[in-house]
């Protein structure tokens, strides 16, 4: 649980895009490396799409491991899934 500069209770939940399947919770600075390693359609871009490959890449590159286990463990068959965050 975080708190916003108001000190409100806020969280980041990961869901799946595609079947808003929730994932888990993840941290301010977890989100952040998102933002930083992923490519964004705009500035209000909240969606990713990541494969193995991707994933791999952002593990060696520090990806909190709790993280990729959500990401990794929602893939399809193809290896590939889109994810989506939401600050509550």
């Amino acid at each position: 649980m975080f708190f916003n500069l108001k000190g409100e209770r806020s969280m980041i939940v990961l869901h799946n895009k595609v079947t808003d399947k929730y994932l888990g919770e993840i941290s301010e600075e977890d989100l952040q490396f998102l933002i930083d390693n992923l490519e964004e359609e705009g500035s209000g871009d909240t969606d990713y799409y990541l494969n193995e490959t991707t994933l791999e890449k952002l593990k060696e590159a520090g990806m909190n491991p709790a993280v990729a286990e959500l990401i990794e463990n929602e893939m399809d068959e193809n290896k590939e899934v889109e994810i989506i965050y939401k600050k509550t």
